[in-house]
């Protein structure tokens, strides 16, 4: 029986491609980019606007809730299938090439605007790639990831 809900289950499983790839970049920079950025238009300076001016209210209070779930759903995703181990691998390698930008000139270190703007695409990067990591490997190895189910 459980042979057969296993094959049944991969039957009509859609296929993970490019496609799926940027959705899930697309969500991570959402996330990453609403919370902060460099250009003043995030939830952190709307709210710290709304805390000084003593307006703060629900509203303020929902965007920081449905932020912090979609912050959780992606950390949670990407430490549970990279392990911390992944998740320092990827981000030295980002980290590299962040370093290869200043060393061959691509980008200038008096940027911090654009240094901001890097590493938040990095860390969405990161989070891609978590999310995306057990449709990766399968296709890379052929292997399914199968979390533990206690019965």
């Amino acid at each position: 029986m459980a042979t057969d809900q296993i094959s049944a289950g991969n039957s009509g499983e859609p296929g993970f491609g490019l496609g799926s790839m940027l959705l899930r970049l697309l969500f991570a920079l959402l996330i990453v980019l609403l919370t902060f950025n460099p250009s003043g238009f995030s939830f952190l300076h709307w709210a710290k606007d709304a805390f000084m001016s003593s307006s703060l209210g629900p509203l303020h209070f929902l965007a920081g809730i449905a932020l912090l779930i979609g912050w959780v759903v992606f950390v949670q995703a990407t430490t549970q299938s990279l392990g911390m181990s992944g998740v320092l691998l990827v981000a030295t390698l980002f980290g590299v090439l962040i370093w290869m930008l200043f060393f061959y000139d691509v980008v200038k270190t008096s940027s911090t605007s654009t240094i901001i703007w890097i590493v938040l695409i990095g860390v969405s990067i990161i989070l891609t790639v978590g999310v995306s990591w057990a449709h990766i490997r399968r296709r890379l190895s052929g292997q399914a990831t199968v979390d533990e189910v206690n019965d």
